[in-house]
Parts: structure tokens; C-alpha cells; sequence
């Protein structure tokens, strides 16, 4: 063979080589505050692996055994080196529970508790970096490089070599409760989103959660009225009822119950998105 037809060969070809996404790989990112990097006690229960539900570990935890980068049994926490448990965790395991059996699920999970929403806006982190000077604000936002926004899209860039991103999770609101503009900034950030990971709306909703419910007399509840809005201002938005999910005493974050139950709704949403149709036990 001529040799320039064989150079021209090798450059069409090395940029596939090593490529092995596969589509049976469901991958969702989640993003959010306190109540999303998980606040809930880890119980027995909850440290059981299963092996068609991992994670993307987004920092170093030598307390863990996980590296940046690398794909783990997503057992809690599946956010930081000592989050809590999160909605993330029993979203998984019950969409694992109602899925064929060669569909795997993956998240990548990038929160920080406290933040403003605007603190994932690529163009608006650096007013919103600071918001508390406590040390551990300041730690967390500097684990993830200075920049949460960028830190979760690397990863998901990362991720979409090995599977297909097929949802984003939200969890948060407290800090920005009664702000009537929170749609709008939630709608710039998914926006971003897809543009960046070259996604289209149609294929990847966003599913928000309420913040602790006035049924449990959140102190924060006055938020939900606006994030059920979501909805009318992104078409593939859909909102988690938290009605019922127990908190921990502070009004404000779930008690590991209350992160489970919400966890198993956030599921039950996407499934039924997915067109199947799975009873709420």
C-alpha cells in the first residue's frame, strides 16, 4: 500500500482509538447545595455496592480509596471525601432497580452547601465564590478548582467517553429563596449545559427537587412556589415534590429517610420520562 494512503489512514483513525462509550452506560450529573452534596447519616443500608451503579469520584478522597476520574461503585458519599448521603444515592438504586439489566447508571456529582445558584453560572462564579469566608466554604470551592461550573463539566466530558449522558439532577434554592429570578438563572446554567456537552434539551431534562416541605415546616418551604415555575420557563424541566420527606430537625436538610424517599422520586420521574411505568411503593 501506498505509504501516504497509510499515513492518511492512521490520522482518520487514531482519534477513535481507545473510544469505548457505550449507550447501555446511563450517565446523570448532579449539581446543587447542601442538600445535593448530602447531609444524611450513612447507615448500613446505604453501603451496600451495586455493581451496575457507579460513580465518577470528582476529588481525590484517600479516606475513600478514589481518585479524581475515576469510576467507583457509587457507594455514599458520592460527593465529597465526608458529604453525607445525598438524593443521588437512592436515585440510582432504584433506577437499577427498574431497569433492563445491561443498563448500568452513573453519576457525577459536583455540589457545594451554601452556594447561590449563580455559583454554576460560567459567566458569574467569581461574584459568588465568596458568599460565606468560612474555611469550609473556601475549601470546598477551591477542591473543585475555583470553578464548580467547570470542575462538572470536565467530568462530564470525561464521562461521555464511557457512556451517554442522559439527565441532569438539581437540589437547590435555600440560599436563594424568594428569588423570583431563579428560573432564569437555572435556564442559563442547563443552556450552558447542552452547549458545552453538546447535548440536545430534548434528550437531557432537568429534574429539580423541593426544598424541605411545609408539611415539615421548612424553613426555607416559600421556595417551592418559585421552583414550580421551573417548568413553564424550561420545557424539559420537571419538579420532585418533597411533600412528606423528614428533615433532620433544622428545617432546612433532609434526615437520611427524607434524602431516600426523595432520592426514589427523583427515579420514578426520570422512568417515567423514559416511558416506563413503575408503581410508588
Amino acid at each position: 500500500m501506498n505509504i501516504k494512503v497509510i499515513v492518511l489512514l492512521a490520522l482518520v483513525l487514531i482519534p477513535f482509538a481507545g473510544f469505548s462509550q457505550n449507550s447501555d452506560f446511563h450517565i446523570y450529573l448532579c449539581f446543587g447545595q447542601s442538600n445535593m452534596e448530602g447531609q444524611g447519616k450513612i447507615e448500613e443500608e446505604d453501603k451496600i455496592a451495586e455493581s451496575r451503579f457507579k460513580v465518577l469520584q470528582s476529588v481525590d478522597c484517600p479516606n475513600l480509596n478514589r481518585m479524581k476520574g475515576n469510576w467507583y461503585p457509587a457507594v455514599a458519599p458520592l460527593c465529597q471525601c465526608f458529604s453525607g448521603l445525598s438524593p443521588a444515592d437512592y436515585f440510582g438504586r432504584t433506577m437499577i432497580q427498574n431497569l433492563p439489566e445491561d443498563i448500568t447508571i452513573g453519576v457525577v456529582h459536583v455540589a457545594v452547601g451554601g452556594c447561590d445558584i449563580r455559583l454554576f453560572d460560567k459567566d458569574l462564579y467569581q461574584d459568588y465564590d465568596s458568599t460565606y469566608t468560612d474555611k469550609w466554604f473556601v475549601e470546598k470551592i477551591k477542591s473543585y478548582g475555583g470553578n464548580p461550573y467547570k470542575h462538572l463539566i470536565d467530568l462530564a466530558k470525561l464521562a461521555q467517553k464511557d457512556g451517554v449522558i442522559k439527565g441532569i439532577l438539581l437540589h437547590q434554592g435555600e440560599t436563594n429563596t424568594d428569588d423570583e429570578k431563579w428560573p432564569g438563572y437555572v435556564k442559563k446554567i442547563y443552556k450552558d449545559m447542552m452547549k458545552d456537552l453538546h447535548l440536545k434539551p430534548k434528550q437531557v431534562p432537568i429534574i429539580v427537587g423541593e426544598v424541605v416541605h411545609k408539611d415539615q415546616e421548612g424553613k426555607c418551604a416559600s421556595m417551592n412556589e418559585i421552583i414550580a415555575t421551573l417548568p413553564d420557563v424550561v420545557k424539559t424541566a420537571h419538579v420532585v415534590s418533597s411533600g412528606g420527606c423528614t428533615d433532620q430537625g433544622d428545617k432546612v436538610h433532609f434526615s437520611s429517610e427524607g434524602y431516600r424517599e426523595l432520592g426514589r422520586r427523583y427515579a420514578l420521574m426520570m422512568l417515567g420520562i423514559l416511558g416506563y411505568n413503575v408503581d410508588n411503593e
